[in-house]
């Protein structure tokens, strides 16, 4: 999901949030432009596209570090483990080895002529690189969890050489201070090297040792499903409560919502509970997501429950090619990173009308200030099928 995954995207919370202004768009969702950069990066370039942290100029934290890396005049390999527009590919005299989990980003730095891998924390990256750049980025998202940042550090560790150096990127508030703590106590040395506002580099140095342990998936059951929830992905260690609404509703619709061998699109699929539990009820489902971490979740968790699916990584529906669907289930998110950013959640809606099919009908679980009725009437007309706990079950059915 973009899906979901909140790079971390993350969706509705029980208390709402109103919505900003999404930002200035040049062409559509999929088009790929020239990031916005601050004028301290002049020289410098990368590119974006609505659903890459930053968007439409650049992550403030991943500024940061290019501004410390140039100023410290890094050179040569650089494995960025976090590469989202490929900023860091700018910097003189350096050679990127690109590194994403977000389809989105993956998409920009295809188009940027950066050969980028797609990985998540964990991955062994030596079966792509056999030998290790000796500089290691690596931008922190705190915003997707304690659990995620170890994991990111514990990666970082794995990929940096014994005498390696390890950039680390990250907020302040978003426990900057604590992770870099804890790569301290892996790498044997390192300091904070640079400040801006509220965002940090700090430069550690590895020694040899351990690598830290990546926390073990958390789970739960919602709905009759049992959830495999890896570090980051959204809802991993507890339900949502909007999730769990939409499936109260559509179970309580259960007699009018037959989906035994309808074919069922999880659009954002996260954990992939929602995919899991029309796959429970007989249907024969497609599970997307753009964070690759939420991927392998959504396959583990349809494992798990001993049903079939198909869980891919994709740019909304990217991957999808000619197919549609009877029924698409979604709770889109509204988050990118730290702001409220609507163009995700616009576009899964679009892609909801482009992949239905006649008669089809599209439920979309939201944040009650969420201003998406207007943009589901593309699919036909909008039914509002429950409202409850600051959230709204929306219905719209594609003509027959």
């Amino acid at each position: 999901m973009t899906g979901r995954g909140k790079q971390k995207i993350r969706r509705h919370r029980a208390a709402p949030e109103r919505p900003e202004a999404s930002p200035p768009q040049v062409g559509g969702y999929f088009d790929v432009q020239a990031a916005e950069l601050p004028a301290r990066l002049g020289g410098l370039h990368a590119l974006t596209k609505p659903g890459v942290r930053g968007f439409p100029g650049v992550d403030p934290a991943q500024a940061l570090l290019a501004q410390t890396m140039r100023k410290g005049r890094v050179t040569g390999d650089v494995l960025d483990l976090t590469a989202m527009g490929g900023l860091l590919a700018s910097l003189p005299g350096v050679t990127l080895r690109a590194v994403e989990g977000s389809a989105a980003a993956l998409r920009v730095l295809a188009a940027a002529g950066l050969e980028a891998h797609a990985a998540a924390p964990g991955d062994d990256l030596r079966g792509h690189w056999p030998t290790r750049a000796p500089t290691v980025a690596l931008v922190l998202s705190g915003d997707r969890g304690t659990a995620y940042a170890a994991a990111q550090v514990a990666w970082a560790h794995a990929s940096t050489p014994p005498g390696g150096t390890l950039y680390l990127a990250g907020d302040r508030d978003k426990g900057f201070d604590r992770y870099v703590r804890a790569a301290g106590a892996a790498f044997g040395t390192g300091e904070t090297i640079a400040r801006d506002g509220g965002m940090r580099v700090a430069q550690l140095v590895r020694r040899p040792g351990p690598t830290p342990a990546v926390p073990d998936p958390e789970g739960y059951e919602l709905g009759g499903v049992r959830v495999v929830g890896l570090p980051g992905v959204f809802s991993s260690g507890r339900p949502d409560k909007a999730t769990a609404l939409l499936l109260g509703t559509l179970d309580d619709l259960d007699l009018a919502l037959d989906l035994a061998g309808k074919r069922v699109l999880d659009l954002g699929a996260g954990t992939g509970v929602i995919g899991a539990w029309a796959a429970r009820r007989g249907a024969a489902v497609t599970l997307l997501d753009g964070d690759l971490q939420s991927v392998r979740s959504a396959q583990a968790t349809l494992a798990a429950n001993g049903l079939t699916g198909e869980a891919l990584h994709s740019d909304v529906d990217a991957a999808l090619g000619e197919r549609t669907f009877d029924v698409v289930l979604t709770n889109p998110p509204f988050h990118v990173g730290r702001g409220v950013v609507l163009d995700v959640a616009r576009e899964f809606i679009a892609a909801a009308s482009r992949r239905l099919t006649p008669g089809g009908t599209l439920y979309l679980v939201a944040n009650e200030p969420l201003p998406y009725e207007a943009a589901m009437e593309s699919v036909g007309p909008v039914r509002e099928l429950r409202r409850e706990g600051g959230f709204k079950v929306l219905a719209a059915a594609r003509a027959g």
